[in-house]
């Protein structure tokens, strides 16, 4: 697992990153669909045509993996927490030297549930493939079913395909990646 101070790495690219999106916007927040049902506290309240607008916000009690561990069986990787457990935030589009990057980030902490759910479907489907265990962080072209994920065992970044073994290693930690991509104002193609 990563000492402590990878994970601050993994925290302060994850600040950086939002910082650098946030300025390629044209104005001072992103703007996500208005779903009255699915409210979270980094909307800024304004909403217009549909549209609500929202900054990224710290969690104030970060979530906690305990019972994702407990479930697995095992431990989840400390740059995986950071990712998922610093902020509420929608998902940001980027682009990086291998293409676009849609951004998965927790919105609320129904969303973290959710996200669960997810990965514990995700790693039996990897235990039948007798692949290693992943965590997805990102989609690639909204054309393509090829994902982006940290590896629970080494913290790489890994490109994937659902259901396969990883394709290659994208990046040897998140925070190396998440340095190196380029926001853009494009509203996330993630759903």
């Amino acid at each position: 697992m990563t000492q402590p101070a990878q994970t601050d790495r993994a925290a302060g690219a994850l600040d950086r990153l939002f910082e650098r999106a946030l300025a390629a916007q044209s104005g001072d927040a992103f703007a996500a669909p208005f779903d009255p049902e699915w409210r979270s506290s980094c909307e800024t309240g304004e909403t217009r045509d549909g549209i609500t607008f929202w900054r990224p916000v710290m969690q104030p009690a970060p979530v906690d993996f305990r019972h994702l561990e407990n479930a697995l069986e095992f431990p989840i990787h400390a740059d995986i927490k950071t990712f998922y457990s610093r902020y509420w935030a929608g998902g940001i589009e980027a682009r990086s030297t291998e293409g676009p990057v849609s951004l998965i980030q927790l919105w609320n902490y129904d969303d973290y549930e959710r996200l669960v759910a997810n990965l514990i479907g995700h790693a039996l489907a990897q235990k039948r493939a007798r692949a290693p265990f992943t965590v997805f962080v990102a989609t690639t072209d909204p054309d393509s079913e090829l994902f982006l994920s940290i590896d629970n065992a080494s913290g790489k970044v890994m490109l994937e395909e659902p259901g396969k073994l990883p394709i290659r290693e994208v990046d040897d930690n998140i925070a190396d990646f998440l340095d190196r991509l380029t926001p853009t104002d494009a509203p996330p193609a993630i759903y």
